[in-house]
């Protein structure tokens, strides 16, 4: 059995923007992943509303992701693939990030992530693009823009690390709701997509 780590913020936890609570296992991509893959794969949840890739929140203790992964990597291991979608919370406008900078944050968790999966076994999966309705206390239109450049930015990455790469906004986008966060549909695409990826790596 293939132990695969996805490692994530509220896209991976599985925030529902209609409800404000969790969608159900079943219409989660990770767990969707889980069942196209079957007795073949355990996926590892390791999402959390709120987790940036380097930046520590004020207001929300414990969303460092790459102050988390060593434990997190000590906790699940053996890992033989890991899953890593981060980026969306960076482009908050408290952070003041660019794209590049954010990037150089995504670096980091993946160089920690390579001491315990080689990098062709790592997805790295940019996030969907930040809409409209995402504009409130949190996003302002820089952070649309910067969301949008992070495509290229983690492609970079991906290359200079040999890991597979994703862009989840070529395939779904943000709710109408929330502007931030999947849809039922978005995330049944994403595992459609994440799941072929999965099966050739």
């Amino acid at each position: 059995m293939k132990r695969i780590l996805a490692f994530g913020d509220s896209n991976t936890w599985g925030y529902d923007p209609a409800t404000r609570e969790r969608y159900d296992k079943d219409i989660r991509w990770t767990g969707l992943l889980q069942n196209a893959l079957g007795d073949d794969a355990l996926i590892l949840e390791e999402g959390l509303c709120g987790r940036t890739t380097v930046f520590d929140d004020a207001n929300r203790a414990g969303r460092n992701g790459f102050a988390a992964l060593p434990s997190i990597l000590k906790a699940v291991e053996p890992i033989d693939t890991a899953i890593i979608m981060l980026g969306t919370n960076d482009c908050k406008s408290v952070f003041g990030a660019s794209a590049g900078v954010i990037a150089a944050g995504m670096e980091k968790c993946i160089a920690k992530l390579t001491e315990y999966v080689k990098p062709d076994n790592i997805l790295l999966i940019s996030p969907i693009f930040l809409e409209n309705a995402a504009l409130n206390s949190s996003y302002d239109s820089r952070s649309l823009t910067v969301s949008r450049e992070l495509k290229q930015a983690y492609r970079e990455v991906a290359s200079a690390y040999k890991t597979s790469f994703l862009a989840a906004s070529d395939i779904a986008k943000a709710s109408d709701i929330d502007g931030e966060h999947l849809t039922e549909d978005g995330h049944r695409t994403l595992a459609d997509v994440v799941s072929c990826m999965i099966a050739d790596i």
